[in-house]
């Protein structure tokens, strides 16, 4: 065979492997494709100001709302720009970016002059430990960023193929960068990079050190940026964080083995995995850390037997998984020290020392060897890809995700918490109060169930409940945003205005651009008559989120009652764009186009279309609703149906002991009888 022909057998051939491990991957993960969002995808992306609310880009990249990772959000907000917020094409990129790092890890181990560099990629693409990053969609900061982070790598390895080329240099900065932007546990790219050179080159020498200067630089600012985050945005502060500096060393050392034996057998895994305690005066409680000492100083010093390639793999472990440890505050900690996503990049080590080791072991086989490295290759890939895909459907939705966590982990009261949230937003209410009560049972002191179980006693019409578990929680975290706006609520139903009104004033001076806060004090003030101020609370409510229905409606509301009908027609036009059967948006406006008294804003036709929706998504049973039809039947001229409607609205009213609806209905009928619409005076603002 000439050199060309090997050179195109050879192409085919990477062409060939490239393909199976792209199948391989999008088979794996094919069940994320009908899947939603879950816990803190909508923190990040669904509820997220930067990308569906007021701010965007600039604000992204310019200010603390980009958190940490403002290149991933930039992804989010480009992806939100033309798909929304259905969760296929997100979890498809997601997919998409794995697979792209599973071809680029093994061309970086290539590089690396690694053996069986494709079975070790293969081997980290399907490995089942991984599902965590790539099923989760928040966690596309895994996998953008070990993206950029392998095309870093591979570049540092080209520049030094070609005798330290510029060019590529300086893309293994901007990746560095990218990857950076994208999730800054990458900041260990120029250790890692330091152990390739021990790898290819032998050491690192003197004259490395200023190509790897501008790396460290950017390392150690990107490494400063993220515990400021993690301590004063994502507030990792408080009892939760409090361990003695050998408490952190031996919670360190349990991590690594817990990883590692993850790796090696991927049972059971836990979306959040019991939180450990670690009493340093147990003596069983030494053991890892001196395992970890004892293989760390063998490996160290048989670095340069054949021991070589293990010494690689355990050091890139180790020194990967570094930021994640319990030597930093993570806001994720106060659930658990350890969990899968956390090792994502570090599994590449131990992954890719396995897939040599096989190709080894088949190496010393005489007979029939290449039927025999097929068969177990395909026989380890299809185990690994098996478990990927059953264990990727526990992230289809909340309720499927909580149920399978609480399984494995009885005693997770965040699991408990959040799946009564979920089972709440489906109206299962008694079913989320039992689970609320069930976090609170593990966790005394846990001030969200505290605050949320008092909110499911409100909507059961238990206010005296509700009080206390809103009392708790102020007592335990007094400058709680949260509590403070709820219990103002609570006190809002037992019309102490005064209290309640004090309660969401406090509630905002904790946290000023608390969008329910805003509007429950826009509204209260409205309710007390004081319009004004109401306006001026609820169009800082619309700055805040431009793109909440319930905003508009409740501005429009205020506008109404100040005089301004054509601005209050604006509101809940706008209203209905972004929420088209929004009950409360399509009878207020109704009402105004049927009864405005500017003829300009009046529109009866339109009004009675409006109402007659409204009434059917309620069942013909609403007597307030059922007012603003007959009210639009006759600005439309339609007299008789006006009369009939009013009619059936008094009853319901009378019913319901409705005295406020009954009484504007008696008055507005004799005009109906007449032939005569009801319009409003008109009121100057």
């Amino acid at each position: 065979m000439t050199f060309g022909e090997t050179r195109v057998v050879s192409w085919w051939l990477r062409l060939t492997g490239a393909l199976v491990l792209l199948l391989l991957v999008f088979l794996a993960y094919a069940r994320v494709g009908d899947a939603g969002f879950i816990w803190d995808d909508e923190q990040h992306l669904t509820q997220n100001p930067v990308i569906i609310g007021p701010l965007g880009l600039t604000d992204i990249w310019a200010s603390a709302s980009a958190v940490y990772y403002p290149l991933v959000l930039t992804t989010f907000w480009i992806l939100h720009h033309f798909v929304g917020l259905t969760p296929l094409p997100y979890h498809v990129l997601n997919v998409a970016f794995h697979a792209a790092s599973a071809l680029l890890l093994w061309r970086v181990l290539v590089q690396l002059r690694v053996r069986g560099a494709w079975l070790g990629a293969a081997l980290w693409a399907l490995h089942p430990v991984l599902v965590q990053s790539v099923a989760w969609i928040t966690e596309m900061k895994n996998t953008q960023s070990a993206l950029f982070y392998l095309l870093a790598i591979s570049c540092f390895l080209q520049s030094r193929e070609r005798k330290r080329n510029g060019v590529f240099y300086g893309l293994t900065i901007f990746f560095f960068v990218a990857a950076i932007t994208s999730k800054p546990s990458t900041v260990m790219l120029p250790a890692t990079l330091a152990l390739c050179l021990w790898w290819r080159e032998g050491g690192f020498k003197q004259r490395d050190l200023r190509s790897f200067l501008p790396l460290i630089l950017i390392s150690l600012a990107a490494s400063a940026w993220t515990i400021w985050e993690q301590k004063f945005h994502s507030l990792a502060t408080g009892a939760e964080w409090v361990q003695t500096p050998l408490q952190r060393i031996l919670i360190s050392a349990d991590a690594i083995w817990f990883y590692l034996l993850k790796l090696l057998w991927p049972h059971p895994l836990i979306f959040i995995y019991p939180r450990w305690t670690i009493d340093p005066s147990r003596w069983f409680a030494w053991i890892p850390l001196v395992a970890l000492f004892v293989v760390a100083t063998v490996l160290f010093l048989k670095r340069n037997t054949a021991l070589r390639p293990v010494s690689f793999a355990f050091a890139y472990f180790v020194i990967t998984l570094f930021p994640v440890l319990d030597f930093f505050d993570v806001y994720f900690f106060r659930y658990s020290f350890v969990s899968d996503h956390f090792q994502y990049l570090a599994s590449m080590g131990p992954l890719a020392l396995a897939g040599a080791g096989v190709i080894m072991a088949v190496k010393k086989i005489r007979i029939h060897r290449l039927a025999i490295q097929t068969a177990s290759t395909l026989a380890i890939l299809l185990i690994l890809g098996a478990v990927t895909f059953h264990q990727s459907a526990n992230y289809h939705d909340l309720i499927t995700l909580y149920q399978v966590t609480l399984a494995q982990n009885p005693k997770c009261w965040m699991a408990e918490y959040n799946l009564g949230l979920a089972l709440k937003n489906q109206g299962q209410l008694d079913e989320a109060i039992a689970h609320y009560r069930r976090a609170i049972n593990i966790w005394p002191d846990y001030v969200e169930a505290h605050y949320n179980l008092g909110g499911a006693y409100i909507e059961k019409g238990n206010i005296d409940e509700a009080l206390a578990e809103y009392r708790r929680a102020i007592e335990i975290r007094p400058d709680d945003a949260d509590s403070h706006n709820n219990y103002g609520s609570a006190l809002r139903r037992l019309n102490q205005f005064d209290q309640a009104e004090n309660e969401y004033r406090r509630a905002l001076s904790l946290q000023p651009q608390y969008l329910d806060a805003r509007l429950n004090l826009g509204s209260l003030l409205l309710q007390r008559g004081r319009t004004a101020e109401a306006i001026t609370n609820l169009e800082t409510a619309r700055r805040l989120q431009p793109n909440d229905a319930v905003t508009h409606v409740t501005l429009g509301l205020a506008l109404m009652k100040n005089g301004q009908p054509g601005e209050a027609a604006a509101e809940l036009n706008r209203a209905l764009q972004l929420a088209p059967d929004e009950v409360s948006a399509l009878n207020s406006l109704a009402w105004l186009l049927a009864t405005a008294g500017v003829d300009s804003v009046r529109d009866g036709k339109r009004a009675v279309r409006l109402a007659e929706r409204a009434n059917a998504l309620t069942g013909n049973n609403n007597p307030a609703i059922l007012h603003t039809l007959a009210a639009a039947y006759a600005e439309a001229g339609r007299f008789d149906e006006a009369m009939q409607t009013a009619r059936r609205a008094m009853k319901l009213a009378s019913r319901a002991d409705n005295n406020a609806v009954y009484n504007a209905i008696r008055d507005e009928l004799p005009l109906y009888e007449l032939g005569l619409p009801y319009h409003q005076t008109a009121k100057t603002p």
